[in-house]
């Protein structure tokens, strides 16, 4: 299940910052690539809210800023 979740975490990554997604990997943070910015970061948030319907507040998106960290959350989100 993880890693199922954690291709289609690096495949909204992608799609969110233009990328092609053998750019992305399991283990990729904020700043890592030109393209995951402040506003790249805004994008993949909503990305995120539209594809996998949870709702990311301002004290979450300054939290999420790896592909990890957004795995993780939506673990916690989906054992809720």
């Amino acid at each position: 299940m993880r890693d199922e979740l954690t291709a289609q975490v690096v495949g909204l990554v992608a799609e969110a910052l233009q990328v092609a997604p053998e750019t992305i990997e399991a283990e990729t943070a904020f700043g890592d690539l030109p393209q995951w910015d402040s506003m790249g970061h805004m994008e993949i948030m909503l990305a995120l809210e539209e594809r996998f319907g949870v709702e990311v507040s301002a004290e979450t998106i300054g939290a999420l800023t790896s592909v990890p960290l957004i795995v993780a959350h939506l673990q916690e989100k989906s054992d809720d």
